[in-house]
């Protein structure tokens, strides 16, 4: 190693100082970990001003010894993409909804169910609780680390660029996007719409090309995402809950010493459940802005839809798909189903 007489000269200010740095950063090296965390959401999402907070805070508290790098907006690639590269090691963290997870971990996909959850008490109190504890038990079998707290990506609304959608009926033989997820696809089949899984990086341009007619998102991605210009319509069906898992890589996750694992799940838990009170706030205005913008909103009656939920044999599909334990554990939270 090469030690210059101005690193002496800063190694020795610090040590007058009384800074307690590791030998490395007092020379000016940089961190010892450097992180990439990747998700597909535009910079000004809540998610991502809590995860630039999350990423300062513990590059602060581990004094510069890990230093995590957001990048919003599908920069390293779609969501099937970073999740091969998360699992490769070449993407270290990765926010990811719990149903396109379930392309590889099959019962992420619990918490999507449709309309099980009536309101946020209910989702938390499963998320936080046996819920959320048994989804992370499932991720961990896949070889990746999933953070205790959640993110929020709200209750979903379907838009239309064509028409109002107040029944079930209205989304016979609709074009409608989906994320590109087993559940997802099967409630729109069962709902007899035309479900077409494409990825959030090519949404917009779908919508705007007519590949498909409507899509399903919460209030913040329609506004974030400037849905709005391309999507007329909004029911009001809060017919899903989704939110982001943070993601590790198991490899990159265990070559972090304790105590910095330590750091970083706090801070990243931390940033989570302020997202969380970020969305509650903005989902007052949000209505009111969409409106402003031009959409048309109406609010349909959720039991015909979970009617024909039923009378499609959904429930009792996924039912079998995801298990009794599973299934009972949804139902302490959400009240009984099917």
């Amino acid at each position: 190693m090469s030690i210059t007489r101005r690193n002496l000269v800063k190694s020795a200010a610090a040590s007058t100082l009384g800074i307690a740095l590791p030998m490395k950063f007092a020379l000016g090296q940089g961190a010892e970990f450097n992180y990439k965390l990747a998700n597909n959401l535009p910079p000004s999402h809540a998610l991502n001003v809590r995860s630039r907070e999350m990423a300062d805070k513990v590059r602060a508290e581990t004094n510069g010894r890990v230093d995590i790098q957001v990048f919003p907006s599908s920069q390293l690639g779609s969501d099937t993409d970073a999740l091969s590269q998360l699992r490769a090691g070449g993407i270290e963290f990765f926010t990811l909804s719990g149903l396109i997870l379930a392309t590889l971990v099959p019962k992420a996909s619990i918490s999507g169910i449709g309309f099980a959850f009536s309101d946020y008490p209910t989702v938390w109190k499963a998320m936080d609780g046996d819920l959320g504890a048994f989804i992370r038990g499932e991720i961990a079998k896949s070889n990746l680390v999933a953070m205790d707290k959640i993110f929020d990506n709200g209750f979903r609304q379907m838009t239309s660029s064509t028409k109002l959608i107040n029944t079930a009926v209205d989304l016979k033989g609709f074009k409608m996007r989906v994320p590109v997820s087993p559940l997802w696809t099967s409630m729109f089949k069962a709902f007899d719409a035309a479900p077409t899984g494409i990825n959030a990086s090519e949404l917009y341009t779908s919508l705007q090309t007519k590949v498909v007619d409507g899509q399903e998102n919460a209030l913040t991605g329609i506004m974030a995402l400037k849905l709005y210009e391309v999507q007329k319509y909004c029911a009001m069906t809060n017919h899903m809950w989704d939110g982001f898992w943070c993601l590790a890589n198991r490899k990159a996750w265990e070559r972090l010493p304790a105590n910095l694992r330590d750091i970083v799940a706090k801070h990243m838990n931390a940033a989570a459940v302020a997202e969380r009170a970020d969305l509650a706030a903005q989902a007052e205005s949000m209505q009111a802005d969409l409106t402003s913008k031009g959409m048309v909103f109406n609010t349909p009656k959720p039991e015909g839809f979970r009617e024909k939920l039923r009378t499609a044999g959904f429930y009792a599909e996924w039912k079998g798909k995801l298990g009794d334990e599973a299934w009972s554990i949804l139902e302490r939270s959400a009240g009984k189903l099917g």
